[in-house]
Order: C-alpha cells, then structure tokens, then sequence
C-alpha cells in the first residue's frame, strides 16, 4: 500500500527519511549487535545519543547555557501539574492566558496548587483568535505567566508574546515545536510533548532556566521534580530511549535542510498554498482570524455537516486522512507539520477544489 498524507494532530507524521533510516538500523545501531530499542540506557551507545540528540536542539535553538534541556516523560499534561509544582512557590500565584482546551486544562491543574488566576480568554469566540493583553493586566507579584504558544485544536499561534515585563514566561510549544526559529531568552521554560514535531509520542521536552530550579515543593514528586531531572541528567530513571534516538534522527534531518529559517520557510510555504485556497473558495472557510492564524494546524469549514461528513470521508478513501476536525470545532483541520511534504498540501488543495466542483 503507498503510503497516505497523514494530517493528524498528534501522533503526527514522521520523516520519510527519519523512517528509512531508522528501520536501517533496527537490528544493528552502527555496530553493536543491538537495537536501541534493546539497549541500556546506561551504555555508552545511547549516552551519546542523548547527548547527540541535545546538543543537536542546542544549536538548532540557539539555547544559552544557562538553560536546562530535559527529556522527560508524561507527556506536555504532565507539566500541567508540574509547572505550578515547581514554581508556583514564591507568591503563591500565578497568571494563565487561556487560548483553548490545553491552556484550560493546565489552569485547572495549577487551581489544585496555588493562586492560578485567567488573565484573559478567547473562548467567547471558541478560541478563534489570541486575546490581546497588556503588561497591567498581569499581577506583578505572580510566579510566572502561562501560554499555550500554538493551539492545536483552534488552530491560532501567538505571534507576538504578551508582555509580561520581569514576570518569568512559561510555554506550551508542543504543536509549534521546530517549526521555526524562536527566542529561548524570552522565556522562563519551554516545553513540549514530542509527537507533533519532533518524534513518536511518550517524550516530553523541557527547556528551563537555570534561576528557575530549586524552588520545587516537598511533596513534589521526583518524577516531576525539574532540578532533581536536570541533576540527573535526564538520567534518573530509564528515558524513553527509542523515542529520543528518533528526536536526534529528526533533529539531524532539520539541520541537513538548513535548521529552523529553512524550516519556517517550507512550513510558510505550505501553509499560505491552503489559506490561500480557503480565502478564494467559495465552499471552504477557515475558522480563525487571519492575523493569529497558524502555520502548524488549519481548521476549515463547509456551512454543512454533511458535506463535512461526506468530504472525509471522499478524502479518506484518496489518501488524505486524519482530516476530521476536533469535536469542539468541528469541520476539518490539517494538521501540516515540519514532515509534510509541501507536494501533500498541494495535493490536498487540488483534491477541495475538486470537491468543490463536484459538490458546488
């Protein structure tokens, strides 16, 4: 069977190349009789793998020093607990933009903990565009400000920061993930669930600054204790091993296409080839305001649920799956991540306009 245009929302689609080379090396990781899916994660094989792998997102991120990288597990939910966890302990507070269902549930999460206030929301308009704040609408005695950086399900991206002047800034990146250059110093923590941009699901990545440690509960669990993790090294108990040896694969691929420009160049491309057609088409719309519109996910529409239901299910059957947007919006959304060639897009344009003849 040839392969399809995946465009789901997470688990995502992986390099074709990145696969390639992984089932290469399956049975025998360069020499050594083994499959990392077999070895240590105390052997010398996978420890520069680890290494490898972080110092690959080092320089395609630019990551200063003082800044922890964390493989971690538990997924981007976990951290809905961890964060306030580790750093909702100053003032006991702290300040959430909610921008769709993560950001909500983080929120939620943070309220078991300490002072978690909503600073704004878009959820009046279902999460169609990024709220506007500014820096007085934040508390300046927070511990820090929480984001959700892309929205997944709305398929809205902030693409200017709040500005929360001294107030640490921490984000949600998962569904944004290396899909373009982004300013690590602008930020207190960055983090994100793998499986979007980066690898298969089941890691986790932390990006923390270092003044940021050492602030973390007692009854925090090790597990999710950030200092005891970056002491560790990542280390502390077995990593997901074969998910991160995929991360340095798709970390390598990146580079080999000339890092995060190029990568922001292709995902533009891509994204204005369908935004384009939504613009012009008189049967698809999208659903987000233009200006907060993502690069990574595009939810769309037709003014009927049947032909919703009937253009998944013809694009199904052509190879385009996944396409069924979320409950909650409804309709359709593409998901179009670093790995979708820009061929699949165009494709799938071609395939709605058809549609759009055939149904009009």
């Amino acid at each position: 069977m040839a392969r399809v245009y995946n465009f789901s929302a997470g688990p995502s689609m992986l390099p074709e190349e990145v696969l390639r080379k992984a089932a290469s090396e399956m049975l025998d990781y360069e020499g050594c009789g083994q499959s990392v899916m077999e070895m240590s994660h105390r052997s010398k094989e996978f420890d520069k793998i680890i290494k490898d792998a972080e110092a690959l997102l080092r320089e395609l991120m630019n990551i200063p020093d003082n800044y922890q990288v964390l493989f971690l597990q538990g997924g981007a939910s976990a951290q809905f607990s961890a964060i306030p966890l580790n750093f909702m302990n100053g003032s006991g507070k702290a300040d959430y933009i909610i921008t769709g269902q993560w950001a909500k549930k983080a929120f939620t999460e943070a309220k078991k903990y300490g002072n978690a206030r909503e600073v704004a929301s878009s959820a009046d308009k279902t999460f169609s565009y990024i709220p506007k704040t500014t820096r007085a609408d934040f508390d300046p005695d927070a511990d820090y400000v929480y984001i959700c950086m892309n929205n997944t399900i709305y398929g809205t991206v902030y693409h200017e920061l709040p500005d929360t002047g001294d107030i640490p800034l921490i984000a949600d990146i998962s569904s944004c993930f290396l899909s373009e250059p982004m300013d690590v110093t602008k930020f207190a923590m960055v983090y994100g669930g793998a499986q979007k941009n980066v690898a298969p699901a089941g890691l986790v990545i932390a990006i923390i600054r270092d003044d940021m440690l050492g602030k973390a509960r007692d009854i925090t669990p090790v597990m999710m204790n950030y200092q005891i993790m970056a002491e560790n090294h990542s280390l502390y108990n077995t990593p997901p091993c074969y998910t991160i040896y995929i991360c340095k694969l798709v970390l390598e691929w990146i580079k080999s296409l000339g890092g995060l420009e190029a990568m922001k160049e292709r995902n533009e491309k891509k994204a204005k080839i369908l935004y384009d057609f939504l613009d012009s088409s008189k049967m698809f719309h999208g659903t987000v305001v233009p200006e907060d519109r993502s690069l990574m996910n595009v939810p769309f529409v037709t003014d009927s649920d049947e032909l919703n239901a009937k253009f998944i299910k013809e694009a199904t059957a052509a190879g385009f799956v996944n396409l069924k947007g979320h409950r909650t919006v409804g309709g359709m959304r593409a998901s179009i991540y670093n790995a979708m060639p820009i061929e699949g897009v165009e494709k799938l344009v071609a395939f709605m306009k058809e549609f759009e003849k055939n149904n009009g």
